[in-house]
């Protein structure tokens, strides 16, 4: 977690780790006070809670399949939709071994957020992800994870424990083939949006307030991340957490 602040405003930038399991505690300490501190919570984006709403969003962006008992909801029909295929495995084995994303740290504060009345906003549109998502190509298959649905599940749990420690060097790995390996990916998925973002969090700065931003830690890693760029323009985040 890093904090950018100024006389009268500070904006808590935190990694979250999408999918997590019950047991998995880290919301407490330095992470609970600044988000008891914070007026407003900003995530990635805002899902819809409302399933009429949610379907509709995905039948917009060619998203869903006939509606069976028993299967997802979600459907890729487009023929370059390598990403939201891969990523649907990756949530896969994420849920063989506890892994959700109702557990996951968007998830818990956003719930905490509702709960408490804080205002909540999302950095992009639901339909502006969805849309972005289902036209990257597949994401590159790394040596923990290229293999079967147990590797996956291994590499998704090492990157878990990694997160929980504030250790970014496995999750900088990952970046770092995919960037090798898939530079558009890379580009549209952390890149273009990191830049946005430091854009958002410059524009917010300029009016008072605390708010606690929530987004992938991938996107607080490595030369391309929100922070750096927001370095470039003149701000100096400091990591707290």
């Amino acid at each position: 977690m890093w904090a950018i602040s100024d006389e009268d405003t500070t904006i808590f930038l935190f990694g979250t780790f999408h999918a997590l399991d019950r047991d998995t505690g880290w919301f407490s300490n330095i992470v609970r006070a600044a988000f008891d501190h914070s007026e407003e919570l900003v995530l990635e984006t805002i899902v819809p809670s409302d399933p009429a709403e949610l379907f509709a969003s995905l039948s917009r962006q060619s998203l869903t399949g006939e509606a069976k008992a028993g299967q997802p909801v979600i459907a890729t029909s487009r023929p370059n939709s390598g990403f939201v295929e891969t990523s649907t495995q990756a949530m896969s084995a994420g849920r063989s071994v506890g892994m959700s994303v109702d557990h996951g740290a968007d998830s818990v504060l956003r719930r905490e957020a509702e709960s408490e009345g804080k205002r909540i906003g999302g950095l992009e549109s639901f339909d502006f992800q969805l849309a972005m998502f289902s036209s990257l190509p597949s994401p590159p298959q790394t040596a923990d994870a290229g293999g079967n649905g147990s590797d996956m599940a291994a590499a998704m749990q090492t990157m878990k424990m990694a997160w929980k420690r504030g250790d970014s060097s496995q999750i900088a790995a990952v970046l770092g083939t995919m960037e090798q390996q898939s530079p558009e990916t890379y580009r549209r998925l952390f890149a273009e949006r990191n830049t946005r973002w430091a854009e958002w969090v410059a524009r917010r700065m300029e009016r008072p307030g605390v708010v606690f931003v929530a987004v992938g830690s991938g996107h607080l890693i490595g030369r391309d991340s929100v922070q750096q760029r927001l370095t470039e323009r003149g701000y100096q985040p400091v990591r707290v957490s």
